[in-house]
């Protein structure tokens, strides 16, 4: 155990069981306010911008800690374990495979949502035997909001606080994104050319921003906003050691199965693309869909979202809240924020004040620390 400025700090690997063996699909950093780390609270959260889910949990922790929300749970009282994603930095573990492998970035997201997850709530739940808080950004709110709409996790959680929800992408703005996804692009990348791992900084996805970049309203100078929307509240410096540590590699797949979220307009497993394949993964023609209306209406909800977001974008949160109108009033919390874009929400100057604070006072209303 380490100390982090008066924090208790544990490293902490989840592993989870997936076909031809374990991958690590949660290498987590817990942070604590005391020396027995699972007698308090606790908080999980886990963090990935669409475009797609590329960044590890470190980000959460890039802003100061007067800045950044792990540190601010921390010091009210909450044990916070920090997930991180398939084929981010600290997940690219797996007992038979390396990450040079082509099966090794077999899955999307669906593999995300029936074994990473829980998979992590179930390792946190069994050190801490108390039931858990939720903060997810983006790609982070969309594995809870299909987790939940199929069973899973409710029994396990406190409350839930989704940050720049992605559930609905087809009016997504950010021009990159969607000239990715309207050309099919990520499908020939997995299709043709056989690549398995995204990784946006390695020598083919740069070549394709070097097309990307020569098209109408995709400014490659900012490429941060480009994806995200303007985001009005970033620290110069705070945004430079992100572009030094982001993004990170994703599987080529889970490209693919984002992509067709943005095309199709409905939240659905991979589709396949060929009935046959699907009738074999799902027994019927077509992906089945994620029916979020099956979230139960009793679970304590918070959700923030701003109105310059360019991948959560407004109309497609308005459709998601539509899923919500007959939740339990007093379990349903809503903040717009105007002038928010996707990255405010984690490396914000002000998003302590404007966001955090109506998290944690959400939490505290839905259980204690």
């Amino acid at each position: 155990m380490a100390s982090f400025r008066g924090f208790s700090v544990v490293m902490t690997v989840v592993l989870t069981v997936v076909l031809g063996g374990c991958c690590v699909g949660g290498h987590g950093v817990v942070i604590g306010p005391t020396e027995e780390l699972g007698i308090c609270a606790s908080a999980v959260t886990i963090y990935g911008y669409k475009c797609q889910e590329i960044q590890d949990g470190v980000t959460w922790l890039l802003n100061s800690p007067e800045q950044n929300l792990p540190m601010i749970l921390a010091d009210d009282g909450y044990d916070v374990w920090i997930a991180n994603t398939r084929g981010t930095r600290f997940s690219r573990r797996h007992t038979t495979l390396n990450p040079t492998d082509q099966a090794f970035w077999n899955w999307s997201w669906d593999e995300l949502v029936l074994y990473d997850l829980p998979a992590v709530f179930d390792h946190v739940f069994q050190q801490t035997s108390q039931k858990i808080h939720y903060v997810g950004h983006s790609l982070g709110t969309l594995i809870v909001l299909a987790s939940l709409s199929e069973g899973k996790l409710v029994n396990q959680l406190h409350s839930v606080a989704f940050l720049s929800p992605i559930a609905y992408l087809s009016h997504m703005t950010t021009p990159i994104g969607v000239l990715a996804a309207r050309s099919l692009l990520p499908e020939k990348v997995y299709g043709l050319l056989g690549i398995a791992e995204f990784n946006p900084k390695g020598k083919e996805v740069g070549e394709l921003l070097k097309v990307w970049c020569t098209h109408p309203g995709v400014n490659c100078y900012d490429l941060l906003s480009a994806f995200t929307g303007h985001n009005c509240c970033l620290n110069s410096s705070t945004v430079e050691l992100f572009l030094k540590n982001e993004p990170q590699s994703t599987s080529t797949k889970n490209m693919v199965h984002l992509a067709q979220t943005v095309r199709s307009g409905v939240l659905a497993k991979y589709n396949y693309g060929r009935t046959d394949y699907n009738l074999m993964h799902y027994g019927e023609i077509n992906p089945p869909l994620y029916n979020l209306s099956n979230i139960p209406h009793d679970l304590a909800i918070f959700i923030s979202y701003g109105g310059r977001d360019a991948l959560s974008d407004v109309k497609d949160v308005n459709r998601l809240l539509d899923h919500f109108k007959l939740h339990d009033v007093d379990k349903f919390a809503v903040q717009f924020i105007q002038n928010y874009a996707h990255a405010d929400y984690i490396m914000g100057v002000d998003a302590n004040n404007i966001v955090y604070n109506s998290v944690i006072s959400f939490f505290k209303k839905h259980g204690s620390v």
